[in-house]
């Protein structure tokens, strides 16, 4: 469900040798079907044989092997070969006229990603895995995945329509550590009256379960789905074109309550690169408020799968860019600002006009602010963007507030990610502190005419 089959390229390759290999083993099981071992549970990767093995453990993550520990198989072999393997969808975000374009976006756990990459009204590719190529001057990115296979705590009909559709009409899918009532379904955050008793990952269950002294959810936050991308109603036309996509931006987006604005776009490939993707941070829950040391530093949502050294994986992407004629735009969102009340700035629905706002500077279609940190919306295209997007009005005050340059508080994340490259990082690119070094004189220089915290009408 999650593979495509790759039998005939197998075959096509002959005696090359240029292929993953995985072979993976629960080892004894229980009347459950449960891995029993599993103090014995084991995952090997061989750089050296494009190879993984895992034994007694039945953990996706580490045992679905061409998906994540794949994954550092391909960045090694992108790294070799000059293209990238990232942590990342791939969508078709829909334009004026007909116009369509293909965005790939990178977002941290709980940030965003799926429910952005399957919003209602744009077509999907893919959600978590893409290949990007430079082919005649362009960037493509193809999804070597035909499934989705995501975490599905707080999946509802709400935030999440067209999964939400997906898994609860009647087809194939896979549900694994929800709680089973008499053939139904159910998981944490799904919008429904929860039953009192079933069946889950704990055995039997009911209301109220304890074990070691800790009360039982009723599911595991670790709770997961999968369906086959063709049977979501949005699948875009192109998500099985082995050419891929043409990508006309990248979005990089984290958890990040107090610093960046909703949408900006950087400078240029450089620029985007260094001071939005390989600088992104993303607070671990939704309650972290002006808790700094608790920001995991994320470099373009790949940290955990980066199986090179960082400032090579850094330099790559920048030379990357250099390849093409056209390299894609470069953004960052952020859709968990809160105000000076801690209350949110941002909307769930929100998050479709920062979409619709790069699509159209993607093509050149409207103007931006320069500011230290990006280009900034217009609050103009911002309201009529709201007006046709989402049905609503859109207050000149909340845009000031959503796009005003926090200067410290950018100043601070400077601080916290350039001692990263300089003590963590080994080799990190010169262009890297050339790049954060003039990101920060250019808000000091903010900071001297206008004050902490400039309003997107100052500039």
């Amino acid at each position: 469900m999650l593979y495509r089959t790759g039998y005939e390229q197998f075959k096509a390759l002959g005696d090359s040798g240029d292929f993953f290999r995985v072979l993976h083993s629960s080892g004894a099981v229980d009347e459950h079907m449960c891995s029993v071992d599993t103090d014995k549970r084991k995952t090997y990767i061989d750089y050296g044989e494009d190879l993984v093995y895992s034994v007694n453990t039945q953990y996706a993550g580490n045992t679905v092997g061409f998906k994540k520990l794949a994954l550092r198989l391909a960045l090694r072999k992108a790294d070799r070969e000059g293209w990238l393997a990232e942590h990342t969808f791939l969508m078709g975000v829909n334009g004026p006229g007909g116009r369509k374009s293909y965005f790939a976006g990178a977002f941290p756990s709980m940030c965003g990603k799926t429910s952005t990459a399957m919003w209602p009204g744009e077509t999907i590719v893919g959600d978590d895995i893409a290949y990007l190529r430079v082919h005649d001057g362009r960037v493509y990115g193809a999804n070597v995945e035909c499934g989705l296979f995501g975490i599905i705590q707080d999946v509802n009909g709400e935030g999440d329509p067209v999964i939400w559709s997906t898994i609860t009409t009647p087809g194939e899918v896979i549900f694994s550590n929800v709680l089973k009532v008499n053939g139904n379904v159910y998981w944490l955050g799904d919008g429904r009256e929860c039953p009192e008793k079933g069946w889950d990952f704990s055995g039997e269950w009911f209301r109220g379960k304890e074990v070691d002294g800790e009360e039982v959810p009723p599911a595991h936050p670790n709770a997961c789905y999968t369906v086959r991308l063709r049977d979501l109603p949005n699948l875009d036309p192109l998500a099985d074109d082995p050419a891929g996509v043409p990508l006309g931006a990248i979005v990089y987006g984290g958890r990040d309550s107090d610093t960046s604005v909703p949408v900006k776009q950087a400078l240029n490939w450089a620029h985007g690169v260094i001071t939005i993707g390989a600088s992104l941070e993303s607070e671990p829950t939704a309650a972290v408020v002006d808790k700094q040391a608790a920001r995991a530093f994320q470099p373009m949502s790949n940290a955990d799968f980066v199986s090179i050294p960082l400032g090579q994986y850094i330099q790559n992407h920048l030379d990357f860019g250099a390849k093409a004629a056209q390299a894609p735009l470069i953004f960052g969102v952020n859709y968990f600002l809160r105000g000076e009340d801690g209350k949110w700035l941002n909307g769930v629905m929100d998050k479709h006009v920062w979409i619709k706002w790069a699509e159209l500077r993607a093509n050149g279609d409207v103007e931006t602010i320069a500011t230290p940190v990006g280009l900034l919306p217009l609050y103009e295209d911002l309201q009529v963007l709201f007006t046709a997007v989402l049905g609503r009005d859109y207050p000149r005050e909340l845009y000031e507030r959503q796009f005003t340059l926090r200067i410290p508080e950018n100043l601070a994340k400077l601080d916290r990610v350039s001692e990263i490259y300089r003590t963590d990082v080994e080799n990190a690119p010169a262009a890297v502190f050339e790049a954060l070094a003039a990101q920060r004189e250019r808000l000091l220089s903010a900071q001297a005419q206008h004050g902490d915290y400039v309003s997107p009408f100052d500039w």
